[in-house]
């Protein structure tokens, strides 16, 4: 990827570049996605840029298709389906939201394309976009709210 004239290694998801993106299929979709937001941990980190939210323990993520809440954070009790975003691994630690079938999600498109930490160098995702923990940080210091994330 490349970034303020930098080029950082990276991992995709499982599925490969997709132009037809579905929910489960561990593609990650092409297209031009804006960064609408970023998260982190506050018990591991301090925010990377004023605009960043916390996350904690009741944090989640929809991922069930059938609610209105799917693709957007939610808080435990929650009663659907829904993915930890304060995980006891590090991989969630830090994650720049794009704005990937959102805020008007269309079911079975797939919710979350994030940008987070990988679990090692090559590691697929399930369709995010992983990178090294350290470039990571480097990235969300200078990312905007109107930078673009560009698949081809």
């Amino acid at each position: 990827m490349r970034f303020l004239g930098r080029r950082f290694p990276r991992t995709i998801g499982r599925g490969g570049v997709v132009a037809d993106k579905r929910e489960g299929d561990g593609g990650t979709p092409v297209g031009a996605h804006e960064i609408i937001g970023m998260l982190y941990r506050p018990d591991r980190m301090t925010p990377p840029v004023p605009w960043a939210r916390p996350i904690g323990p009741r944090d989640l993520w929809c991922d069930d298709p059938a609610r209105p809440e799917y693709n957007h954070r939610v808080r435990a009790p929650f009663g659907a389906s829904a993915e930890a975003l304060c995980r006891a691994d590090p991989l969630y630690d830090l994650v720049i939201l794009t704005d990937w079938n959102w805020p008007v999600a269309r079911p079975g498109r797939g919710s979350a394309i994030f940008l987070h930490r990988w679990r090692r160098p090559g590691y697929p995702t399930e369709g995010c976009v992983a990178f090294d923990p350290a470039h990571l940080r480097w990235i969300a210091a200078r990312i905007t709210l109107r930078t673009r994330l560009i698949v081809r």
